[in-house]
């Protein structure tokens, strides 16, 4: 039987590769709007997220987010993600 392959992704914060599953996706669509992606297939420019709030923290005060997705990332996307940690 085949294994199937693990996608890898790269947390733009830490820089580090983890499963796609361990991570979260924040996307930019053409319009610029800017939105938690959960499912991991929305279409637009995405970067990469731990599941940490630490790393979600430390994100909005570099604003990685903010150059990856080339926009200006609104506070709501950080409370969202930080909703999504605590359940």
């Amino acid at each position: 039987m085949k294994t199937r392959k693990i996608p890898m992704r790269t947390c733009v914060v830490t820089k580090e590769q983890c499963a796609k599953k361990e991570l979260i996706r924040v996307v930019r669509n053409n319009e610029g709007v800017v939105s938690v992606d959960t499912t991991g297939k929305a279409p637009g420019r995405g970067a990469y997220l731990k599941l940490d709030k630490e790393v979600i923290l430390k994100a909005k005060k570099t604003k990685a987010l903010d150059n990856k997705l080339e926009v200006t990332v609104p506070d709501e996307i950080y409370e969202e993600l930080l909703k999504l940690i605590n359940g």
